[in-house]
């Protein structure tokens, strides 16, 4: 999570060897955030849904330099498609958070993203946080704050599980990622009313849609749900570009560590996890379930068609999943795990 920066203690021998490419990253976001600043460009705050408990927030929002604009909702949607990987981020910078009557600064990190966690003491259910940085307008940002009665929740897939997208193959990712918006991608049929019935079948049970996709196409990844009326909730994605330590981001770690985190938060909630059979979903998902079985409540994995799967570069499915414990669904489309779903008796 970003955290202000403190002097170090560290003698240079121990300070960590940044990666080459993160120090090249490094050196050219500062030079294009100086250019932008020169040609009047202003800081501007890119809000993301946040979620909690009744004593923290995990607060997830970006910060980034645009042109300006007489009404900055404008300004925010046209930041789709490439131009959101080519926009310039703020890193460094004082980011102020307001929520339940708490003011904290923290700091965004090198990609220009705030994650951090607050102390705080709010009621289950949707609240609002107010964020400001310097001299941008103060932006509202959704946030949803667990009931600690909540035991089932949903972690969702985007890619080819909530709407057809042929990520792995490298032409059409980088077709979706950087060309097309959310008007041109289709939903996979009969997932949101899924979402929705499973939803009102556990008390109001939330979303989280967990991708290995950047921050950068969050906005156009929450537009896209709510215009094919998924559930609201919060979007788990990663950085773009190299780490410390690596050229590039592992997509698949990411998944792992998320659901680790989110059972370290919600250590009582059961997990119904939701995927495809065309990356590794069922692989990540059974390593999680045999290792937090107490964490999952079954795992639904939808298929993809042959044409799709040829897309995909194959399916991942290899034999039946060796740990029993844990309900295993497989279904092509929404109503199909629907179906499964009942048989179980989650729904």
């Amino acid at each position: 999570m970003a955290k202000p920066r403190a002097a170090s203690s560290e003698t240079p021998e121990q300070q960590p060897i940044v990666h080459f490419a993160a120090r090249v990253e490094d050196r050219l976001h500062e030079f294009r955030e100086k250019r932008a600043r020169r040609r009047g460009y202003l800081p501007m705050v890119i809000p993301y849904t946040s979620y909690g408990a009744p004593e923290w927030a995990r607060i997830l929002c970006r910060i980034l330099l645009s042109k300006p604009e007489a009404d900055n909702d404008i300004a925010r949607k046209k930041i789709r498609g490439w131009r959101s990987f080519t926009s310039v981020t703020v890193n460094d910078v004082p980011v102020t958070i307001s929520v339940g009557g708490l003011d904290r600064v923290v700091m965004a990190d090198r990609g220009g993203v705030v994650d951090t966690v607050i102390p705080i003491r709010l009621e289950p259910g949707w609240h609002t946080v107010t964020i400001t940085t310097e001299h941008a307008e103060a932006i509202e940002a959704p946030l949803f704050v667990m009931d600690p009665a909540m035991d089932v929740g949903i972690i969702s897939d985007v890619d080819d599980t909530v709407m057809v997208t042929a990520l792995p193959r490298p032409l059409l990712a980088a077709w979706n990622t950087f060309v097309l918006d959310e008007h041109a991608r289709r939903p996979v049929p009969g997932m949101a009313v899924l979402y929705e019935r499973l939803s009102r079948a556990h008390s109001g049970a939330p979303v989280f849609y967990l991708s290995t996709g950047a921050w950068n196409v969050a906005p156009t990844l929450s537009r896209f749900l709510s215009r094919n009326l998924y559930p609201a909730g919060p979007l788990l994605l990663t950085d773009w570009g190299p780490t410390h330590d690596r050229w590039f981001r592992s997509g698949k770690a990411h998944k792992v560590e998320s659901l680790r985190r989110l059972a370290r938060e919600f250590p009582t909630v059961h997990w119904l996890l939701v995927g495809d059979d065309g990356q590794h979903d069922e692989e990540i998902y059974g390593e999680f379930s045999t290792s937090h079985p107490d964490n999952v409540a079954a795992i639904a994995i939808r298929q993809l068609s042959n044409s799709e799967a040829v897309l995909a570069g194959g399916r991942s499915r290899t034999e039946e999943p060796a740990d029993r414990r844990i309900p295993w669904v497989y279904a092509p489309d929404g109503a199909g795990l629907a179906e499964r779903f009942v048989e179980l008796g989650l729904l």
